[in-house]
Parts: structure tokens; sequence; C-alpha cells
């Protein structure tokens, strides 16, 4: 292993290359060799053509990350989980189709190194049936140019499965926190470990080079080997970062109750204020069940977990995050993927392992379309590409899913008033379409199986029953012509015993998840 600057590590990547880099935000992000592979190419002009791929989101929603790599010209084709949330400038490279753009899965994504290192033939999973990722739907491809099929459907035992072939990769920029002498890497200050060992391996048994941006320099022989996450037989190559490009999160420079260095104390939980977010948080956190295990999407369904610690029943669920974090609590979406108080922080693709197997309990996450087919778009929203994430890996694989977010958008204006919903202004766009743009939740693949599907909204919650969306209740103080089914592009399926929101859930104090809870056990343990 050699120390060398980032200007030297750029000089290394040539035109041509497949790039794998680690990230969560800025989490295990080689910052320093993106900066300098972005000047170099604005000075020379080279290298060009290279293929980019990372599992989540990798940036700061601004100026970091994968903004310094979308250049046309530099980027030949990206391959990625999330655009938007890592970089406007690239969902915008994308957009004027200035590059080849394929989403996939962020958990395939994850797995797909392990199997490049390994030297099979790549992910073969359920992962993506039915969806744009779906290569008889759209093969994941996000741009007019991208034309080749990288994800194939092939059959095993009777069932269709997709397949995501393995390809070499040529280097692989990742990041920790010391590296030895020897090359030998801990990530003793990430707030997560990523999938940092699987691209080590999968770029050195490509013949490739790796990489690591870190903080420290330590002496042969003096870290601890069970703190090394990356041995150095699989690290070319190290570049000492300056402070200000080692941020732990995409937004916050270190804390150490993200790494696990210190516990901090969370008695006091700010109170969400009374309001249609809570209304939805409140009715989805009605779904809870002891000992749920549960992964929570941005937005609205964060606040799931904070109605349950204003309730009081936070220790009676396992909160987790796909980028690994085990209990404890999920931080909000300028840390999103760090957990405080984590009780356990794994890699990246082990907790997709787990997730694909059908170990999550329950899913909340958001929605920004849905059709009379259960069907749910967050991707893709008019020409704006924005990506799937993990999204598809969990909807698909958890037993149970909520999708939660207010029933329109654009300038909605409701109150809540001691019981009930007030409609001062509707939202100029509806949520519930004929068709949405683009489907990253498949609910016809969902109906052929077990899995239960809700919506929530502010003012009715659906269920998704053979195969339609079926209307199941409504808010107390709304007209159910004018207030829903006006403000659908499609009339759903009506409940023959069509029930009213608790009213409860439209008052100050609610407190009444503890015994909803304590109810479920009861009836549990009978």
């Amino acid at each position: 292993m050699k120390i060398i600057t980032a200007e030297q590590a750029a000089r290394l990547i040539k035109s041509g290359d497949t790039v794998a880099l680690s990230g969560f935000e800025l989490a295990c992000a080689n910052e320093e060799v993106m900066i300098a592979l972005e000047k170099q190419f604005v000075a020379e002009n080279t290298p060009q053509n290279l293929t980019i791929m990372h599992a989540s989101c990798l940036g700061d929603r601004q100026t970091k990350g994968m903004t310094h790599l979308s250049y046309p010209g530099l980027l030949k084709r990206w391959i990625g989980g999330i655009v938007m949330a890592s970089s406007p400038k690239l969902s915008e490279m994308i957009q004027k189709d200035e590059c080849e753009a394929y989403n996939l899965p962020q958990g395939v994504i994850t797995q797909l190194y392990r199997e490049i290192a390994a030297k099979r033939p790549g992910v073969i999973t359920k992962v993506g049936l039915g969806t744009f990722v779906d290569p008889r739907v759209e093969g994941g491809k996000m741009s007019a140019s991208t034309k080749e099929d990288i994800v194939k459907v092939i059959e095993l035992n009777g069932e269709e499965w997709l397949h995501y072939p393995s390809f070499p990769i040529q280097v692989g920029l990742i990041r920790g926190s010391t590296i030895d002498e020897n090359g030998n890497l801990t990530l003793d200050h990430e707030g997560l470990h990523m999938e940092v060992l699987p691209i080590a391996q999968a770029v050195h048994n490509s013949g490739g080079i790796v990489i690591a941006q870190v903080e420290h320099v330590a002496k042969a022989g003096s870290l601890n080997p069970k703190a090394v996450r990356v041995p150095g037989i699989l690290i070319d190559y190290a570049v000492v970062s300056k402070p200000e490009n080692h941020f732990q999160t995409g937004t916050t420079y270190y804390n150490p109750a993200f790494s696990g260095e210190i516990k901090v104390p969370l008695d006091s939980v700010p109170t969400l204020p009374l309001d249609e977010r809570k209304v939805i948080a409140r009715r989805a956190a009605m779904e809870l069940e002891p000992k749920t295990i549960l992964n929570l999407g941005v937005g609205i369904p964060v606040n799931v977990s904070i109605v349950a610690a204003e309730e009081g029943i936070s220790d009676q669920i396992i909160l987790t995050t796909e980028a690994g974090s085990v209990g404890g609590v999920p931080a909000g979406l300028k840390d999103f993927g760090h957990a405080y108080n984590s009780e356990a922080i794994v890699e990246h693709h082990a907790q997709f392992d787990f997730y694909d197997g059908g170990g999550l309990d329950l899913s909340v996450l958001g929605l920004a379309e849905a059709d009379q087919f259960g069907n749910v778009n967050v991707s893709k929203l008019g020409s704006r590409v924005i990506g799937c994430g993990g999204f598809i890996n969990i909807s698909q694989t958890a037993k149970k899913i909520i999708f939660t977010g207010t029933f329109t958008a654009g300038g909605l204006d409701v109150a809540v008033e001691d019981g009930k919903l007030v409609i001062k202004q509707e939202g100029k766009s509806k949520k519930f379409v004929s068709k949405v743009n683009q489907i990253t939740f498949s609910g016809e693949y969902a109906s052929k199986g077990s899995q239960k599907v809700m919506f929530v909204t502010e003012r009715a919650v659906f269920k998704l029953k053979n195969g339609k969306l079926c209307l199941t209740e409504i808010a107390p103080g709304v007209d159910l012509q004018k207030d829903i089914l006006d403000q659908m592009e499609f009339k759903p399926e009506i409940a023959t015993d069509l029930k009213t929101m608790s009213v409860d859930l439209f008052k100050e104090s609610w407190n009444k998840l503890s015994s909803i809870i304590a109810e479920k056990q009861h009836k549990g343990a009978k």
C-alpha cells in the first residue's frame, strides 16, 4: 500500500474505466479523489467515458459526491440506486440524455459486488419483478440513449427470477478512518460500514486498483485486527483527507453517537405539531405490534418513530435502517441512514440480505403516485429522475407495507380541529392517478403473494384487495364524494363496512397507542 495525493490518485483512473464508489450521502464517501477527478477533467478533459456505479445516495444533495463527476464526457454510464438525493446535477444530466443511466435497486447493487468478487454470474433475485427495473417494463433504463439490457428474466425451478449479471470493475473508491502501513483499514469513526469490503474484493479480483480515503495513518501492526474492516491485501493506495472533506453524514462532520462510541440521552423527544402529517403517522402507528422489526422511509414515515416515542412504546419496536443500523433511534433527514444509540451496525449488503429474505415485519414508506391496481411511483416524477434507492427491496419483501402521504399535493391546506379534518384548500395535483408514471412498487406482484399492503393519508385509508385499491376508512369531517372520490382519477372499490377513522387521531392528545399494542399482545398470547 502506498500513500499518495488525491491528484496522483485521479491520474490512476483511465478513460473507459468502470469505477465503484462506496457511500451513503457522505458516509464512507471518497470525496478527496472525486474532487481531484473533477478538477482534472475540467482542466484537461480527461479521463473520459467512465462508468460510475454506487448503491445509494452519494453526496449532500448539492455540490459534493456525485456532483463532482456529473459532466458530459467524463460520465458515459451511470449505474446507481439514487439520483436526485445524490446530485440534482446528475438528475439534470439524465433528463437531458447526456449519459446512459440505469437505476437499479440499492440492495441489488450492494450484493452484486460480492458476486463480482467471487466471479459468480451475478445476482439472481425476485427483487424488481413487475417494477420498472423488470426488462419487460423498462429494464431500469432512465434515459433515451440507454439501450443495452443489463437485467434479464430467467426461469429456475419453474419460477421467474431477475438476473443482474456480473462485470469487471477497474477502480474502487472507498473510505475509512485509519489505515496502517500495510493497508489495513478501520471504520472506527464512520457511522456506517457500507459495502467497502465487497467493493475492495470485487475490484481486486477484477485486476483493478483500490484507493481508500482515510483520516489517519498508523504504524504497521498497531491496529486491533478485529477493528480492521478491509485487510491490507485489498488496498493499493491511500489518500489522507482534509477534515472538510471527511464528513460523517451529508451534513454532520462527526457525531460519536452515530459511530457507536457513546450513547446519548434521548429522554426528551420534541413532540410533533398536530397537523395532517401527524395524523397520518398516528394511523400508520396503529399497525405496529409488539417487537415489530421496522423500517421507516424519509419524510412522513419517520414521524411514526416520533409518535411511538410520544406514546411511550419505543421500547416495544425495533427500528432499523437500510444502511445497516439495528435498534436505537433513526436520525432525521439531514443525517438519514444513521441512528442514535444503535444496538448494532451491520454492513450495507448484509442488511439487505436480511430485508430481501422477509426479515422486516413492517415498513412505512412514502408515495408520490398510486393507481387503482396498487402500483406506486416514487422514482420518476414527470421528467424528474429521482431514483428508487432501497424502496424496491424493502417494499417488495416486507411482510406488511404501509404507503403514506397526503391525499393531494401542491398547495394543500388542511386543519385538524378537535376530532375532525377541515380541508381549507385542495392540492393542485392528484396523487391517486389512473396510471403511475413509473412502477416502483408493483401492486400486481404484491397481490400474487401474501403481503399486506395499506395506503394511509390524512383523509382516507385504502387496502390492496384482490388486485384493486379498496377504500376502508375516511376521516371525520370529510365528504366521501367531494373530498375523496372527486380528488381521484379513478373510482376505487369501497368496503361494504366503510369505517370512520378514530376521532382520537385528530385530537391534540391521543394516548391510545400503548393500549392498542397491549391488546394485540394479549390476543397474540391466546
